[in-house]
C-alpha cells in the first residue's frame, strides 16, 4: 500500500497544534490529526493508497489539497510517496 505526505501549507489552528511545513505520513494508522481535518481529508486519502487518480486543477493526478472544516484555518496538501 502507498504511503501519503501530508504537508500543512497554511495553519491559523486555534489549538496551535499545526505548523506551517509540518509533514506526517499516513501508512496504516491516522495521523496525530484532528478528527475533524482527518474526517474531512480520510476519502482522498484512503483512494490514493488504493491507486485512485483525484482531480486537481484541469488534471487528475495522485494528489489533492483540502482545508479544514473549521473555516479553513488549516490548509494541507496531501501527494502519494513513489
Amino acid at each position: 500500500m502507498p504511503k501519503v505526505k501530508i504537508t500543512i501549507t497554511k495553519s491559523k489552528c486555534r489549538c496551535g497544534y499545526f505548523k506551517e511545513g509540518r509533514e506526517f505520513i499516513v501508512d496504516d494508522l491516522c495521523p496525530p490529526l484532528c478528527h475533524e481535518l482527518w474526517n474531512n481529508i480520510y476519502p482522498s486519502v484512503y483512494g490514493l493508497q488504493n491507486g485512485a487518480t483525484l482531480d486537481y486543477g484541469d488534471v487528475r493526478a495522485k494528489m489533492f489539497d483540502a482545508k479544514c472544516p473549521d473555516e479553513g484555518r488549516v490548509c494541507i496538501h496531501g501527494e502519494v510517496l513513489e
